[in-house]
Order: structure tokens, then C-alpha cells, then sequence
């Protein structure tokens, strides 16, 4: 909830959002575009199909620096906040991970890119969430050892390309980005400017995510839009693709109470940091492991046209069995979708619940993840 009296502040593209009659709302203290006039519908097929344009630049994006300019030094460090293993990290390959409190509950999920060039060996590139972004520069720099530092990075815009035809949109512009990996980072140039640029995103779909110096953001949107293959997509229709997709919302389906394990997040989690710990909460996800969760993140499909919402409590033979985290109308699978956490009897696919909506219950099956095919790079 945005409190009345706060200053919502704006990315560098915000007039641009304007000009194309997008709908602004406030988001992680932003004022954001939840859509644009053909709607949250069609911005949602149209990624599918196409490929999206996604400003993303109120996410934070920080440079953790080794002052000897070792990445042993710089991955050891964080490796003492997050369960990934960040030591085996090749040059060019990025990770997702999660920030972890004593309890082993997610503080924020993140980003973390190597960089490919030896020169600068010292860094790991950052991005979080953008509700998150203050807290977390705070934690992570409170709990660096001498000679590790954490520089935000403010100067820097963050866009996104999104769906089958991205590849080719983006290396008509940056050379080589059609040969990169899924899960990779490098510096390249668009048209001539130099940006950091990762094939990876948030929609199932293929993709890139463009870091760009503010001062060349304007030009770098402009000649995206001016493609006929890109369309700009707001945050209604990269919510609906997310969840389709079966990938967590921060502050939704997961935060400081939920770990890893529950939120099916264990593949994150690499064997070496699995068997030796090292992070915080290690006891308990090492339990989780081995017992078992006491509940797990699944996905619901919902009989009917209504969509569940976040919040709607999950019964299974008239016995409350868990809570919706995510729930809304999937385009791609023409029904509603939804996400939750329900007791680890209650979990298995095929499993049948009945979940609130309105003041009576409505069917519902536990399915597997995710509810569309994801089509990353191979």
C-alpha cells in the first residue's frame, strides 16, 4: 500500500510510458505502467508470440567489489548470505539466489552475474527486487567482510525483451546475442553504446534483460518500439506471464517466513552448498531436505472462468489445508491459474481442493509446475 503522502518517484522512461497512453500506478514506490491501450490481454499474447518490451528499471542494480580483485574473495563473501554456489560460477554465468535470514526464510530473491572479463575478476553484478532493494543493500553491507563492498548502481537503466522473437530483435542491435547461453552475461554494444546485457527474464519465455546507462535509455527504447516484432508491455501482463509461468513473486509467494525448500526453490540450491552449508539457515533447510517441508508451494488449477486471489484460504475435504499466494486469469491457458501453499499431504498433483471465492468454495486440482511450457534458450 502506497501511503498517500509519499513521493512516488519515476524511472528514466516514464514520460515515454506516457507518451504511448499507458496507465500509470504506483509499484514498489514507482509510479509504473500496469498497461498500455490494447490492454493487459493482448500485451500478454503478444509476448507469447512476438516479443515484449519491458521497463524493469526500478529494480536495484549493485556491484559487489573485492578490493584484491579475486573472485574467491568477492563469491566467499556472499556466499555466507546466500545458498548458491557462487565460488563455481564460471566467467559469463549468471545464477538466481536467494538472500536468507537465521531462519532460513527468504529476505528477497536475486540475480548474480560473473563477469566473463578476467579484468574484473573482483565483481559480481546484482539485481533485486525493487520493493526490496534499500533493505537489501543494507543487509548484504552490514554483513561484508573487510575488503568486500557493495556499490549501488544509480546511474543505470534496466529493460527487458521477452518472447520467441527476442533473439532476433536484440542481435540485430548487439552482435552476438543470438549465440549467447541461457543464463549468461556480457558487456556488448546497441548500435555502437555500450550496456551489460543477460539472456534471462521472468516470463518463461526467451529473453534478454539490457542494462543501459540513463543517458542512452531514451534512444536504445526508441529503436525497440520502432521494430514491428516489439510491442511495450506493463506490469498487469508480466504478472500474468510470471504465474503461468510458475515463478515466485517477492512478498507473494515467498518471503522471510517461507524457504527455499517449500517454495520449490531446492534446484537453486547447488549440491556442494547442500552437503557443507555455510549460509544462513542452513539447519533448517538441511532438515527440509531430509524430512521433508511441512508445506510446499504448488500450482492450482481452478474449474471454471473466476479467478482465485492471493489470500483465499485452500480446503481439502472441508479441512483447511493452505492459503492462495497468487491467483489470476491465465490467457495462455484460457482459465484460471493460481499458486499456494498447502500441507505437505495435500501436495502431490491430481490431489482435489476447494478453495474460497466470494463467500462459497469452488473445485480446484493440485497440478504441476509450471502451467506453460518455458522456453528459455537451450
Amino acid at each position: 500500500m502506497i501511503d498517500a503522502d509519499e513521493t512516488l518517484l519515476e524511472t528514466p522512461l516514464a514520460s515515454r510510458h506516457q507518451a504511448l497512453g499507458a496507465r500509470m500506478v504506483p509499484f514498489a514506490g514507482y509510479t509504473m505502467p500496469v498497461q498500455y491501450p490494447t490492454g493487459i490481454l493482448t500485451e500478454h499474447t503478444w509476448t507469447r508470440e512476438e516479443a515484449g518490451l519491458f521497463d524493469v528499471s526500478h529494480m536495484g542494480q549493485a556491484m559487489l567489489e573485492a578490493a584484491d580483485g579475486s573472485h574467491a574473495t568477492v563469491a566467499t563473501a556472499l556466499e555466507a548470505l546466500v545458498p548458491a554456489d557462487i565460488l563455481n560460477m564460471v566467467p559469463g554465468q549468471q545464477r538466481y539466489t536467494q538472500l536468507l535470514n537465521h531462519e532460513g526464510g527468504i529476505l528477497d530473491d536475486l540475480m548474480v552475474t560473473r563477469s566473463i572479463d578476467a579484468a574484473d575478476d573482483g565483481y559480481l553484478f546484482l539485481v533485486v527486487n525493487a520493493a526490496r532493494k534499500a533493505e537489501d543493500y543494507a543487509h548484504i553491507a552490514a554483513n561484508l567482510p573487510a575488503g568486500v563492498a557493495l556499490k549501488p548502481v544509480d546511474d543505470r537503466a534496466l529493460i527487458a525483451v521477452q518472447g520467441p522473437k527476442a533473439a532476433g530483435v536484440v542481435a540485430d542491435h548487439v552482435p552476438g546475442a543470438a549465440d549467447m547461453a541461457f543464463m549468461t552475461g556480457r558487456s556488448g554494444a546497441f548500435d555502437g553504446q555500450d550496456i551489460h546485457l543477460s539472456r534471462s527474464g521472468y516470463t518463461g519465455e526467451d529473453g534478454y534483460e539490457l542494462s543501459v546507462p540513463i543517458a542512452a535509455i531514451g534512444v536504445i527504447w526508441d529503436a525497440l518500439i520502432a521494430d514491428r516484432r516489439i510491442k511495450p508491455i506493463g506490469l498487469g501482463a508480466r504478472d500474468s506471464l510470471r504465474l503461468e509461468a510458475g515463478l515466485c513473486l517477492y512478498g507473494h509467494d515467498i518471503d522471510e517466513t517461507t524457504s527455499p525448500v517449500e517454495a520449490g526453490l531446492l534446484w537453486s540450491i547447488q549440491k556442494r552448498r547442500r552437503e557443507n552449508g555455510g549460509f544462513p539457515g542452513f539447519e533448517r533447510i538441511q532438515r527440509e531436505i531430509a524430512e521433508g517441508a511441512t508445506r510446499r508451494l504448488v500450482g492450482i488449477k481452478v474449474e471454471g472462468r473466476a479467478p482465485v486471489r492471493e489470500g483465499a484460504t485452500v480446503f481439502k475435504d472441508g479441512e483447511t489445508v493452505g492459503t492462495v499466494t497468487s491467483g489470476g486469469f491465465g490467457p495462455t491457458v484460457e482459465g484460471p491459474v493460481a499458486m499456494g501453499y498447502v500441507a505437505a499431504a495435500a501436495k502431490e498433483p491430481g490431489t482435489t481442493l476447494e478453495i474460497e471465492l466470494r463467500g462459497r468454495t469452488v473445485s480446484a486440482e493440485v497440478v504441476k509446475l509450471p502451467f506453460v511450457k518455458k522456453r528459455f534458450a537451450k
